[in-house]
């Protein structure tokens, strides 16, 4: 046994086992682990952490008491750590521990029971307008920002049994007074809306305006309260100098509401137009501010402009001086002598000029229709491209008309000395071409003939029905531009042909 352990001692052990804690010390750390997070768990603090704590003063402490719960919107963000007494005073300080970077200097205090009619009570706080400074640790919201609930046994106290008798006599006629049905004399002038109703239902009929109404007073209360800070304790420090130069001139103040008076009493037969201007008054100002900014932009342009001009104008002595005898000269140019001999020469030709004006008033007038028909119909049916099925040549009207001339030209070239001539194909072929009946003509022209290399495949376009009507009376540019591609440009039948054996086909 001796041995063995021996052995086991003085044996080496492994590098896996070293650096390992033993078991005991193992143990030890891990009760202390579990100690320190067990007290933060239910401390919610750090022991080094320094604690932030704000102080509020109230006229009234209400049973408020350590640990009572201090609230923002309902929800708890710390705890009441002191209520102190001020000396010489009905003032109590409470000493509350909350977060920090939560209250602003403007916050709100206020006691409120935590359940009805008594009860524990907590400190519902308001973190105040954003752009407040937050309080530092340690300051105190004044008693000017704070509140406390009334008690029970306080109204009770104050109401005595007269006053309680009163006070019940007045609930009894306030009631009385809403269920009272109006009798007829009591509806004359009343709003048909409530006439014969009670004052209780009149009032419930009235709060279907209320939405309305609080919206329009919130509107009015936020713009009592300024766009800057501090606007209304300015509104109110200026009221108090008006009202106090007002009680310093007393006799003035009462000549003042004399003369108002007066004159409210004249302004009573205009009241209408009155109301009118009023109501004009709110756009006037909105285009009066508008041209006054405008005024600002262009005074720095025309400050420049007149500084600019000063060199101008006093060089004009000097251009005065200088142009005195062009004046002259100009004054003669002017004289009889002059322009009246002038004058004189000009008057025939200005009287025939007239003349030619006035015939050519009936020319213009054809010219201004001839121009309207080529610019809506003549331009615009040129511009057409003629569909000729497979053989269109995707080129405008006027531009195939140009190319037609161009090729004249070319057919009309002098190549021998018979002089400029057209040389046409005139026919061959074995198809022999006869048209119809041409009404009109002499016997031996009413039908023409013609040899083709290849049959006709038809006539483009096909002859009307019937004559277009002429209408010599409408001006060219009321029509409509042509439809070149339209129903009267379809292929029409082509000319019979015999061969030349004779047959027809």
């Amino acid at each position: 046994m001796t041995d063995a352990r021996a052995g086991i001692v003085g044996r080496k052990i492994p590098k896996r086992f070293q650096g390992r804690l033993h078991p005991i010390r193992a143990g030890a750390l891990a009760l202390v682990v579990v100690i320190v997070g067990t007290f933060l768990a239910f401390s919610k603090s750090l022991p080094w952490q320094q604690p932030f704590e704000v102080k509020g003063v109230f006229e009234s402490a209400a049973n408020i008491r350590l640990e009572s719960p201090v609230r923002v919107a309902g929800v708890e963000v710390g705890k009441v750590t002191g209520v102190e007494h001020e000396d010489g005073s009905e003032l109590t300080t409470v000493t509350m521990r909350v977060r920090e970077d939560l209250l602003h200097r403007d916050a709100t205090l206020k006691i409120r029971p935590r359940l009805f009619l008594e009860g524990n009570f907590f400190v519902d706080a308001t973190q105040g307008s954003p752009s407040a400074d937050f309080l530092d640790d340690g300051d105190t919201i004044p008693v000017t920002q704070t509140s406390y609930p009334v008690q029970l046994d306080q109204v009770l106290t104050s109401l005595q049994s007269d006053t309680r008798k009163d006070l019940q006599d007045l609930l009894k006629g306030f009631g009385a007074s809403l269920q009272r049905k109006p009798a007829g004399a009591d509806d004359k002038g009343q709003d048909p809306d409530v006439a014969g109703e009670s004052a209780g239902v009149a009032l419930n009929q009235s709060l279907t305006y209320a939405p309305g109404a609080l919206r329009n007073g919130s509107i009015v209360n936020q713009s009592f309260l300024g766009t800057e800070r501090k606007d209304l304790r300015k509104l109110i420090a200026g009221l108090a100098k008006v009202t106090g130069a007002l009680d310093q001139n007393e006799e003035q103040l009462k000549d003042f509401f004399t003369n108002f008076n007066t004159t409210m009493a004249g302004l009573v037969p205009v009241q209408a137009d009155l109301q009118e201007a009023v109501r004009l008054l709110g756009p006037t100002i909105q285009k009066a501010n508008a041209a006054f900014g405008h005024l600002a932009e262009a005074l720095p342009p025309t400050r420049a402009f007149v500084q600019a001009f000063i060199p101008g104008v006093e060089e004009t002595p000097a251009t005065i001086t200088a142009a005195r005898p062009w004046l002259r000269q100009f004054t003669a140019l002017l004289g009889k002598p002059e322009l009246g001999g002038l004058l004189r020469e000009l008057r025939p030709m200005t009287e025939s000029f007239a003349k030619l004006i006035a015939r050519s008033i009936p020319l213009y007038r054809q010219t201004d229709r001839a121009s309207r028909c080529f610019s809506k119909v003549v331009i615009p049916a040129g511009d057409v491209v003629l569909d000729d099925g497979g053989s269109t040549t995707g080129a405008e009207g006027f531009k195939e008309f140009w190319y037609a001339l161009v090729g004249l030209t070319g057919e009309s070239q002098n190549f021998d000395g018979n002089g400029p001539y057209t040389r046409v194909a005139t026919g061959g072929g074995g198809n022999l071409i006869k048209s119809g009946k041409l009404p009109g003509r002499p016997l031996q022209d009413q039908q023409l003939f013609g040899n083709a290399i290849a049959p006709p495949q038809g006539t483009r376009p096909h002859k009307p029905t019937k004559k277009p009507a002429y209408k010599p009376n409408i001006s060219c540019y009321k029509n409509a531009a042509p439809k070149l591609n339209g129903p009267a440009s379809s292929v029409g039948t082509p000319d019979e042909v015999t061969s030349a054996s004779g047959g027809s086909r």
